[in-house]
C-alpha cells in the first residue's frame, strides 16, 4: 500500500503542481533540502522533468511554494487551535502546541520556513513569489496576533498592547520548538509539560495574568489537543 503524502501537503493533491508539492514535501520530511533535485521530485510523483519547469520555472520556485503551502498548512492548523476554547489564553497555548506539531511532523518543512535552513544552492526567486511566502506568514501570524488582542481585551493581563504580546509569544514558542528540534530538551521526560507549560503560564504571569487562569488556560488547551485536536488520534498525544 502506497504511503500517502505527510498531511502538511494539500490534500487531495488535484492537480499536477499540487502533486509536485505535496511528494516534495514528503521527500523534504525524508531526506532534506540538499537532496531536493529534479529528477528525485519528478521520480517520486511519476511525473516527467519537464514538468517542475513547465509549472514552476525550477526547483527554486517549487521550494518557495513548498514553504508557502506550510504557511497555509499552519494557518489551518493555528484556525483549529483557537476554535478550542472562548478562552483566549487557551488559544494562545494551542497555537504554541501546533506549531511544534509542525515542527515535529516535518522538521525540514519548518527549518525552511523560518530561515533555520537554506534552500540548497538554488538561485533566488522573483520578488512576486517571495511576496506570495510573505503573505501567507502574515495571514499566519495574523491568527495568533488576533488571539493576543483578545487577551489583552479581557483585562487578565497589564500589557495593553497586542502586537507586543504577540511578538513575545511567537518568540519564546519558536525559541522552544527550535531547541526541542536541536536535541537540547532530550534529559526531559515530557518536554511539554516540563518546559514549555510552564514557560507559557511564567509568560502569562509575568504580563499580569493569575497563576491559576493561566494554568487553567494551558489545562483547556492540552485537553483540546487530547481529545479533539491532532492528539486525538494518539499518535501526536501530549500526556
Amino acid at each position: 500500500m502506497t504511503e500517502q503524502p505527510d498531511a502538511v501537503a494539500a490534500t487531495p493533491p488535484q492537480t499536477v503542481p499540487e502533486r509536485l508539492v505535496a511528494v516534495t514535501i514528503e521527500l523534504l520530511a525524508q531526506v532534506g533540502p540538499s537532496e531536493m533535485k529534479v529528477r528525485r521530485i519528478t521520480e517520486a510523483a511519476g511525473l516527467s522533468t519537464i514538468t517542475v519547469y513547465h509549472h514552476f520555472g525550477g526547483v527554486a520556485e517549487l521550494l518557495n511554494a513548498v514553504v508557502a503551502e506550510g504557511y497555509r498548512a499552519l494557518t489551518a492548523a493555528m484556525e483549529d487551535a483557537v476554535r478550542c476554547d472562548d478562552d483566549p489564553g487557551a488559544q494562545l497555548f494551542g497555537i504554541a502546541l501546533s506549531n511544534r506539531h509542525l515542527a515535529q511532523r516535518n522538521p525540514h518543512l519548518y527549518d525552511m520556513m523560518f530561515g533555520l535552513s537554506t534552500r540548497g544552492t538554488y538561485r533566488s526567486v522573483t520578488p512576486a513569489a517571495e511576496n506570495v511566502v510573505a503573505e501567507r506568514f502574515a495571514t499566519a501570524y495574523d491568527v495568533l496576533a488576533g488571539a493576543s488582542h483578545r487577551l489583552v481585551e479581557t483585562g487578565r493581563i497589564s500589557v495593553t498592547d497586542g502586537h507586543q504580546v504577540a511578538a513575545e509569544l511567537w518568540s519564546f514558542v519558536h525559541g522552544f520548538v527550535t531547541l526541542e528540534g536541536a536535541g537540547h530538551f532530550a534529559r526531559f521526560a515530557n518536554p511539554v509539560f516540563e518546559v514549555l507549560a510552564p514557560m507559557a503560564i511564567h509568560q502569562f504571569v509575568g504580563m499580569g495574568d493569575e497563576r491559576a487562569r493561566a494554568e487553567t488556560s494551558a489545562a483547556i488547551a492540552l485537553r483540546w489537543w487530547n481529545t479533539e485536536g491532532p492528539g486525538a488520534s494518539g499518535i501526536y498525544a501530549v500526556t
